[in-house]
C-alpha cells in the first residue's frame, strides 16, 4: 500500500572533511534534522567529484582524496525543510544547497 503527497527535496552538497565545532558537517546536519523531527535524512558519499574550485576529489587508490564529495538528502514538507535552513547558514562555509518540489510515493507496512 502506498500514499502519495507533494513534498520538498533538500539536497546539500559538501566535502567529507568539512567540519563544524570539531565534528563533520554532514553529521551535524543529520543530527539537527533529527532534532527538528524531519522525516529523515540520508548521507551519500561520492566516489568522485569536483566543486566550485574545480579541484578533483576521487576515491581512486592512486590519488586517494581525504575530502570526497558528500550529499545529504532530506525529504519533508516545505514548512519543515524551512526550519533547517537557518542552521545551514550557520554551519556551511562552502557547498551547494538545492530545494525542489517532488511528488512522493510513500510505502508503509500495514
Amino acid at each position: 500500500m502506498h500514499f502519495e503527497e507533494d513534498d520538498m527535496l533538500l539536497r546539500i552538497y559538501i566535502g567529507e572533511s568539512d567540519t563544524y565545532k570539531g565534528k563533520p558537517v554532514y553529521e551535524q546536519i543529520v543530527l539537527k534534522a533529527r532534532a527538528l523531527k524531519l522525516s529523515g535524512a540520508t548521507v551519500i558519499r561520492g566516489e568522485m567529484g569536483f566543486g566550485a574550485h574545480s579541484h578533483m576529489h576521487s576515491a581512486n587508490v592512486l590519488s586517494l582524496s581525504t575530502d570526497l564529495p558528500v550529499v545529504i538528502e532530506i525529504v519533508d514538507k516545505e514548512e519543515n525543510i524551512e526550519k533547517l535552513l537557518p542552521f545551514l547558514d550557520e554551519v556551511l562555509l562552502e557547498g551547494l544547497v538545492t530545494k525542489e518540489s517532488i511528488h512522493v510515493y510513500r510505502y508503509q507496512a500495514r
